[in-house]
């Protein structure tokens, strides 16, 4: 995206999310999300007359392009939330190595396009690939470790282990998209990446053997407070990535490096959340841990616009990637005893559920937030998402007590067949 007075080639847009996900690919592709927006903010600001000061010259581009970017955000989660119906019913058919493959030879594809894509129709169709890579490598990847560790205690350590594979990918991609562009160009980082994921391409095809599982499907309210529960929390983070950026180059004069540090706090706090938390919450109980969780989320996002430079975001986003961590860590294991109570094994299904929950967050967030962001301000928008995850939060105790329900469900369907 070129600045009005200014001709460059358009730089890559964020990351992720997403995610989380368990396995080095889908790390890597975390990494490349995180980097893609930054650099992407980087090629908007640019070099302006030294008799006006470039916050206020430079506020109405970057407000107009709250949108773009947004849209270039939310491409990935939207064919992502496409792809999800479809790929957990595939590994309930035929396992998870043959998915897990193919997520990774569509993300080093996908990859390689943002390395050498000049122009936003080639950034959004690159990003939009993305997101179908994403969806093998992520429903796959939980899926494969749910099934592997079916020990409820085991499993919830493994997830929160996983996730914090996926919070690396944040915490290195971040600094290394913005920095890396600002330093050395766009396509340096990219191609850092690709080889990176022909390296775990070959790890995959060495360690991954066929799989394959019994098709079923699992239908729960519990399942669903549970995919809200992780849609909301991370809504918030994914309505910061496209819009913080461009509220710091308004209001704080932000140099480009900064894009991505600002990110950095809760990239730390998520790694050490779902560490941590992967443990504590079994003993705890999950669903007081994600309770407490979306309540940190909301205040933290009420506290992101007090912020006057970058060292006051360093609390609210270090506490906003910690309260994700608590949330993910609790809610993906949760998704799994869920399975097991009904003696389906059906992780694929339930996982891509998850993933949906997350790519709607991830979809809705920026391909909204920029529009609002025009409409009331980022301040007012960082009040609205914060209420609705603090509103959201007391729907967790119905997660309080998942085997009885569940087990009153699956009785009342068996003596309907009957």
């Amino acid at each position: 995206m070129d600045h009005p007075n200014h001709h460059r080639p358009a730089g890559q847009p964020d990351q992720q999310r997403h995610g989380e996900r368990p396995f080095d690919h889908h790390q890597c592709s975390i990494i490349n999300n995180c980097a893609i927006i930054f650099l992407t903010e980087a090629a908007g600001c640019v070099s302006l007359p030294p008799q006006l000061p470039p916050c206020s010259q430079d506020s109405l581009f970057l407000e107009e392009e709250n949108v773009r970017v947004g849209l270039l955000f939310a491409s990935k989660a939207l064919v992502q939330l496409l792809v999800n119906p479809f790929v957990g019913p595939l590994t309930n058919r035929i396992g998870y190595h043959i998915p897990m493959f193919a997520g990774f030879i569509i993300l080093f594809v996908s990859t390689i396009m943002f390395a050498f894509s000049g122009t936003y129709a080639l950034l959004f169709f690159a990003r939009s690939l993305q997101g179908i890579g994403s969806s093998f490598s992520s429903v796959a990847g939980l899926g494969m470790l749910a099934s592997v560790y079916t020990d409820d205690e085991e499993r919830g350590i493994a997830m929160g282990i996983a996730l914090g594979g996926l919070a690396m990918g944040v915490l290195i991609g971040a600094p290394f998209g913005s920095v890396m562009y600002d330093f050395v160009g766009k396509s340096a980082p990219f191609l850092i990446l690709a080889f990176l994921a022909v390296f775990d391409g070959a790890l995959q095809l060495c360690i991954l053997q066929p799989s394959k599982i019994s098709p079923g499907v699992i239908r729960s309210l519990s399942v669903f407070v549970s995919a809200g529960s992780l849609c909301f929390a991370n809504m918030g983070v994914a309505i910061l990535e496209p819009t913080l950026p461009i509220w710091m180059m308004q209001t704080m004069c932000s140099p480009k490096w900064q894009l991505g540090m600002a990110f950095l706090p809760a990239s730390v706090s998520y790694l050490i959340g779902t560490n941590l938390f992967g443990v504590l919450a079994n003993k705890m109980g999950r669903w007081l841990c994600s309770m407490l969780g979306m309540f940190i989320v909301g205040i933290s996002l009420l506290c992101v616009p007090f912020a006057t430079s970058i060292y006051g975001l360093i609390g609210p986003n270090g506490g906003l990637g910690f309260a994700i961590g608590m949330v993910d860590s609790s809610m993906m294991a949760i998704m799994g005893y869920l399975v097991d109570i009904r003696h389906a094994s059906v992780y694929g299904s339930v996982y891509a559920i998850a993933d949906v929950a997350l790519c709607m967050g991830f979809a809705i967030g920026p391909s909204t937030g920029g529009a609002l962001v025009q409409a009331v301000g980022f301040p007012c928008l960082m009040v609205f998402i914060g209420v609705i995850n603090i509103l959201y939060a007391p729907l967790c105790f119905l997660l309080r007590n998942p085997a009885i329900r569940e087990e009153k469900m699956v009785n009342g369907q068996e003596g309907d067949q009957v």
